[in-house]
Protein backbone atom coordinates (compact mmCIF):
# COMPACT_ATOMS: atom_id res chain seq x y z
CA UNK A 1 0.00 0.00 0.00
CA UNK A 2 1.42 3.42 -0.55
CA UNK A 3 1.17 6.08 2.30
CA UNK A 4 -2.88 7.22 1.24
CA UNK A 5 -3.51 3.94 1.11
CA UNK A 6 -2.41 2.66 4.91
CA UNK A 7 -3.97 6.27 6.20
CA UNK A 8 -7.30 4.91 4.76
CA UNK A 9 -6.52 1.32 6.01
CA UNK A 10 -5.52 3.05 9.47
CA UNK A 11 -8.73 4.93 9.52
CA UNK A 12 -11.44 1.79 8.36
CA UNK A 13 -9.74 0.20 11.01
CA UNK A 14 -10.19 2.67 13.88
CA UNK A 15 -13.59 2.72 12.64
CA UNK A 16 -14.50 -0.39 12.15
CA UNK A 17 -12.80 -1.76 15.09
CA UNK A 18 -11.24 -5.07 13.20
CA UNK A 19 -8.80 -5.82 10.68
CA UNK A 20 -11.49 -8.06 8.47
CA UNK A 21 -13.95 -5.55 8.28
CA UNK A 22 -11.38 -2.89 7.46
CA UNK A 23 -10.40 -5.28 4.18
CA UNK A 24 -13.39 -5.69 3.28
CA UNK A 25 -14.60 -1.85 2.95
CA UNK A 26 -11.34 -1.01 0.97
CA UNK A 27 -11.44 -4.57 -1.00
CA UNK A 28 -8.35 -5.89 -0.19
CA UNK A 29 -7.05 -8.71 2.23
CA UNK A 30 -6.84 -8.71 6.06
CA UNK A 31 -3.31 -9.39 6.18
CA UNK A 32 -2.55 -6.54 4.10
CA UNK A 33 -4.40 -3.99 5.66
CA UNK A 34 -2.47 -5.42 8.90
CA UNK A 35 1.32 -5.16 7.52
CA UNK A 36 0.21 -1.33 6.34
CA UNK A 37 -0.75 -0.75 10.15
CA UNK A 38 2.32 -2.41 11.66
CA UNK A 39 4.62 -0.65 9.15
CA UNK A 40 2.92 2.62 10.27
CA UNK A 41 3.44 1.80 14.04
CA UNK A 42 6.90 0.80 13.05
CA UNK A 43 7.63 4.26 11.14
CA UNK A 44 5.67 6.69 13.93
CA UNK A 45 7.68 4.85 16.46
CA UNK A 46 4.44 4.69 18.42
CA UNK A 47 1.45 1.87 19.04
CA UNK A 48 -1.64 3.46 17.39
CA UNK A 49 -3.96 0.50 18.08
CA UNK A 50 -4.71 -1.80 20.85
CA UNK A 51 -5.40 -5.62 19.88
CA UNK A 52 -6.69 -8.49 21.53
CA UNK A 53 -8.31 -11.59 20.41
CA UNK A 54 -11.79 -9.95 20.22
CA UNK A 55 -11.29 -6.52 19.51
CA UNK A 56 -8.99 -3.36 18.21
CA UNK A 57 -9.56 -0.44 20.41
CA UNK A 58 -7.11 2.89 19.54
CA UNK A 59 -4.61 4.46 21.56
CA UNK A 60 -4.35 8.17 23.02
CA UNK A 61 -2.04 8.22 20.41
CA UNK A 62 -4.23 6.61 17.80
CA UNK A 63 -7.01 8.72 18.70
CA UNK A 64 -4.44 12.13 18.23
CA UNK A 65 -3.93 10.45 14.80
CA UNK A 66 -7.39 9.50 13.64
CA UNK A 67 -8.74 12.97 13.81
CA UNK A 68 -5.64 14.12 11.60
CA UNK A 69 -5.94 11.31 9.08
CA UNK A 70 -9.62 11.96 8.62
CA UNK A 71 -8.84 15.76 8.28
CA UNK A 72 -6.14 14.71 5.83
CA UNK A 73 -7.97 12.58 4.01
CA UNK A 74 -11.30 14.80 3.83
CA UNK A 75 -8.71 17.59 2.27
CA UNK A 76 -7.10 15.60 -0.03
CA UNK A 77 -11.27 14.34 -1.57
CA UNK A 78 -12.06 18.30 -1.66
CA UNK A 79 -9.46 19.06 -3.60
CA UNK A 80 -9.62 16.36 -6.20
CA UNK A 81 -13.34 17.18 -6.41
CA UNK A 82 -12.14 20.86 -6.68
CA UNK A 83 -9.40 19.59 -9.25
CA UNK A 84 -12.63 17.65 -11.19
CA UNK A 85 -14.64 21.02 -11.62
CA UNK A 86 -16.62 20.75 -7.83
CA UNK A 87 -17.85 17.20 -8.73
CA UNK A 88 -18.74 15.48 -5.69
CA UNK A 89 -16.55 11.92 -4.41
CA UNK A 90 -15.62 10.10 -1.87
CA UNK A 91 -16.96 8.74 0.88
CA UNK A 92 -19.58 10.34 2.97
CA UNK A 93 -20.88 9.41 6.20
CA UNK A 94 -24.78 9.77 7.16
CA UNK A 95 -26.21 9.18 10.45
CA UNK A 96 -29.81 9.38 11.87
CA UNK A 97 -32.59 7.95 14.31
CA UNK A 98 -32.72 3.97 13.60
CA UNK A 99 -36.23 4.48 12.77
CA UNK A 100 -35.94 7.90 10.81
CA UNK A 101 -32.79 6.24 8.89
CA UNK A 102 -34.59 3.21 7.60
CA UNK A 103 -38.28 4.69 7.23
CA UNK A 104 -36.63 8.16 5.44
CA UNK A 105 -32.84 8.45 5.03
CA UNK A 106 -32.62 4.91 3.59
CA UNK A 107 -34.66 5.70 0.14
CA UNK A 108 -33.11 9.26 0.23
CA UNK A 109 -29.56 7.58 -0.03
CA UNK A 110 -30.43 5.53 -2.81
CA UNK A 111 -31.55 7.84 -4.83
CA UNK A 112 -28.82 10.70 -3.94
CA UNK A 113 -26.02 7.63 -5.01
CA UNK A 114 -28.25 7.26 -8.11
CA UNK A 115 -27.58 10.95 -8.44
CA UNK A 116 -24.03 11.47 -7.52
CA UNK A 117 -22.22 8.09 -8.90
CA UNK A 118 -18.97 8.94 -7.38
CA UNK A 119 -19.91 9.09 -4.00
CA UNK A 120 -20.08 6.16 -1.63
CA UNK A 121 -22.18 6.17 1.61
CA UNK A 122 -21.87 4.94 4.88
CA UNK A 123 -25.20 4.96 6.88
CA UNK A 124 -24.97 5.01 10.88
CA UNK A 125 -28.35 4.81 12.11
CA UNK A 126 -28.65 5.03 16.14
CA UNK A 127 -30.87 5.85 19.01
CA UNK A 128 -28.27 7.91 20.07
CA UNK A 129 -26.36 10.78 19.79
CA UNK A 130 -23.97 10.12 17.99
CA UNK A 131 -21.08 12.68 18.07
CA UNK A 132 -19.70 13.81 14.66
CA UNK A 133 -16.01 14.65 15.04
CA UNK A 134 -15.07 11.47 17.33
CA UNK A 135 -17.13 9.22 14.81
CA UNK A 136 -16.19 10.61 11.83
CA UNK A 137 -19.56 11.48 10.98
CA UNK A 138 -20.03 14.10 8.05
CA UNK A 139 -23.86 14.61 8.45
CA UNK A 140 -26.31 13.98 11.10
CA UNK A 141 -29.98 13.99 11.35
CA UNK A 142 -30.99 15.70 14.34
CA UNK A 143 -34.79 15.44 16.11
CA UNK A 144 -34.52 17.57 18.84
CA UNK A 145 -33.74 21.32 20.22
CA UNK A 146 -30.32 21.70 19.15
CA UNK A 147 -27.43 23.28 21.91
CA UNK A 148 -25.35 26.28 20.91
CA UNK A 149 -22.89 23.93 19.27
CA UNK A 150 -20.13 24.66 16.30
CA UNK A 151 -22.10 22.84 14.02
CA UNK A 152 -23.82 24.16 11.07
CA UNK A 153 -27.85 23.08 10.98
CA UNK A 154 -30.07 23.66 8.24
CA UNK A 155 -33.75 22.86 9.27
CA UNK A 156 -35.72 20.91 7.18
CA UNK A 157 -39.24 20.35 9.03
CA UNK A 158 -40.62 19.53 12.73
CA UNK A 159 -42.39 16.54 13.74
CA UNK A 160 -45.44 16.29 15.80
CA UNK A 161 -46.13 14.60 19.18
CA UNK A 162 -48.94 12.19 19.77
CA UNK A 163 -50.56 10.09 21.64
CA UNK A 164 -52.01 6.96 19.64
CA UNK A 165 -54.45 4.01 20.16
CA UNK A 166 -56.01 1.27 18.40
CA UNK A 167 -59.73 2.08 17.94
CA UNK A 168 -60.90 -0.70 19.05
CA UNK A 169 -59.04 -0.08 22.26
CA UNK A 170 -60.46 3.27 22.44
CA UNK A 171 -63.92 2.10 21.95
CA UNK A 172 -63.63 -0.47 24.85
CA UNK A 173 -61.92 2.07 27.21
CA UNK A 174 -63.04 5.37 25.90
CA UNK A 175 -61.58 8.32 24.19
CA UNK A 176 -59.35 10.59 26.83
CA UNK A 177 -60.32 14.24 26.52
CA UNK A 178 -57.98 15.80 28.60
CA UNK A 179 -54.25 14.29 29.84
CA UNK A 180 -55.51 13.69 33.39
CA UNK A 181 -58.24 11.45 31.32
CA UNK A 182 -55.19 8.96 30.42
CA UNK A 183 -55.17 7.86 33.99
CA UNK A 184 -56.93 4.57 33.98
CA UNK A 185 -55.35 3.91 30.74
CA UNK A 186 -53.31 0.90 29.83
CA UNK A 187 -50.36 2.47 27.81
CA UNK A 188 -46.83 1.10 26.51
CA UNK A 189 -43.94 3.76 27.64
CA UNK A 190 -40.69 3.75 25.44
CA UNK A 191 -37.55 4.62 27.50
CA UNK A 192 -34.08 4.33 25.78
CA UNK A 193 -32.47 2.51 28.35
CA UNK A 194 -35.29 0.06 28.91
CA UNK A 195 -35.75 1.54 32.16
CA UNK A 196 -36.82 4.81 32.74
CA UNK A 197 -39.41 6.29 30.18
CA UNK A 198 -39.93 9.99 29.69
CA UNK A 199 -42.50 11.84 31.12
CA UNK A 200 -45.71 11.95 29.07
CA UNK A 201 -45.66 15.92 29.37
CA UNK A 202 -48.42 17.91 27.30
CA UNK A 203 -49.00 21.94 27.27
CA UNK A 204 -49.01 24.43 30.30
CA UNK A 205 -47.45 21.81 31.98
CA UNK A 206 -50.02 19.12 32.36
CA UNK A 207 -48.72 15.29 33.41
CA UNK A 208 -50.09 12.52 31.57
CA UNK A 209 -50.35 9.99 33.71
CA UNK A 210 -51.69 6.54 32.31
CA UNK A 211 -50.94 3.12 33.86
CA UNK A 212 -48.11 1.70 32.12
CA UNK A 213 -47.33 -1.89 31.87
CA UNK A 214 -45.37 -2.17 29.30
CA UNK A 215 -41.54 -0.31 28.82
CA UNK A 216 -39.68 -1.02 25.71
CA UNK A 217 -36.36 0.52 24.27
CA UNK A 218 -37.99 0.46 20.80
CA UNK A 219 -40.96 2.30 19.60
CA UNK A 220 -41.50 -0.36 17.04
CA UNK A 221 -42.77 -2.38 19.53
CA UNK A 222 -44.68 -0.23 21.68
CA UNK A 223 -46.63 0.95 17.91
CA UNK A 224 -46.91 -2.68 17.35
CA UNK A 225 -48.46 -3.38 20.87
CA UNK A 226 -51.13 0.11 20.76
CA UNK A 227 -51.86 -1.76 17.10
CA UNK A 228 -52.43 -4.56 18.64
CA UNK A 229 -54.91 -3.32 21.40
CA UNK A 230 -52.61 -3.86 24.43
CA UNK A 231 -53.38 0.42 25.17
CA UNK A 232 -52.24 3.61 24.39
CA UNK A 233 -48.71 4.90 23.34
CA UNK A 234 -46.96 8.31 22.77
CA UNK A 235 -43.88 8.68 19.74
CA UNK A 236 -43.39 11.18 16.86
CA UNK A 237 -45.95 11.11 14.35
CA UNK A 238 -43.48 9.98 11.47
CA UNK A 239 -43.06 6.42 13.64
CA UNK A 240 -46.57 5.78 13.59
CA UNK A 241 -47.46 7.64 10.46
CA UNK A 242 -48.05 4.42 8.20
CA UNK A 243 -50.54 2.67 11.06
CA UNK A 244 -52.42 5.85 11.02
CA UNK A 245 -53.27 6.66 7.78
CA UNK A 246 -54.40 3.01 7.60
CA UNK A 247 -56.88 3.40 10.32
CA UNK A 248 -55.54 0.70 12.40
CA UNK A 249 -54.23 3.77 15.16
CA UNK A 250 -55.97 7.13 16.22
CA UNK A 251 -54.13 9.88 17.44
CA UNK A 252 -55.74 11.45 20.61
CA UNK A 253 -55.17 14.74 22.80
CA UNK A 254 -53.72 16.19 19.97
CA UNK A 255 -54.79 19.76 20.64
CA UNK A 256 -52.53 19.16 24.26
CA UNK A 257 -49.44 18.17 22.47
CA UNK A 258 -46.29 20.38 23.17
CA UNK A 259 -45.12 22.20 20.41
CA UNK A 260 -43.63 20.26 17.59
CA UNK A 261 -39.88 18.58 17.44
CA UNK A 262 -37.67 20.53 15.27
CA UNK A 263 -35.77 18.51 12.75
CA UNK A 264 -32.38 19.48 11.24
CA UNK A 265 -29.54 18.47 9.55
CA UNK A 266 -26.23 19.22 10.86
CA UNK A 267 -22.39 19.31 10.03
CA UNK A 268 -19.36 20.24 11.38
CA UNK A 269 -17.64 22.40 8.14
CA UNK A 270 -19.60 25.27 7.53
CA UNK A 271 -18.85 27.16 4.50
CA UNK A 272 -16.03 25.10 4.23
CA UNK A 273 -17.90 21.83 3.59
CA UNK A 274 -16.43 19.22 1.19
CA UNK A 275 -18.54 19.25 -1.83
CA UNK A 276 -19.73 16.03 -0.93
CA UNK A 277 -21.24 17.14 1.82
CA UNK A 278 -22.50 20.24 0.49
CA UNK A 279 -24.11 18.04 -2.22
CA UNK A 280 -25.77 15.78 0.23
CA UNK A 281 -27.29 18.73 2.43
CA UNK A 282 -28.77 20.14 -0.67
CA UNK A 283 -30.05 16.68 -1.99
CA UNK A 284 -31.75 15.29 1.54
CA UNK A 285 -32.59 19.25 2.72
CA UNK A 286 -35.18 19.33 -0.29
CA UNK A 287 -36.27 15.91 0.07
CA UNK A 288 -36.95 16.14 3.46
CA UNK A 289 -38.86 19.63 3.48
CA UNK A 290 -41.55 18.02 1.32
CA UNK A 291 -41.98 14.78 3.62
CA UNK A 292 -45.71 15.36 4.84
CA UNK A 293 -44.58 14.05 8.11
CA UNK A 294 -42.33 16.90 8.39
CA UNK A 295 -44.44 19.31 7.20
CA UNK A 296 -46.87 18.62 10.17
CA UNK A 297 -49.31 16.53 8.44
CA UNK A 298 -50.00 13.08 7.59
Amino acid sequence: MDHLDTLRAFVATAELQGFAAAARRLGVSAPAVTRAIVALEKRLGVVLLMRTTRSVRLTDAGERFLQDCRRILADLDEAEAAAAGGQARGWLTVTAPQMFGRLHMAPLVLDFLKAQPQVQVRTLFADRVVHLLDEGIDVALRIAQLPDSGLTAVPVGALRRVVVGAPAYLAAHGTPQTPQDLAPHHAIAYAQDGHNPTPWRFRDGQLGEPRINWVTNSNEVAISAAVAGHGLTRCLIYQAAADLRAGRLRSVLDEHALPAVPVHLVYPAGRRAPAKVRAFIEFARERLAAEPVLRGEL
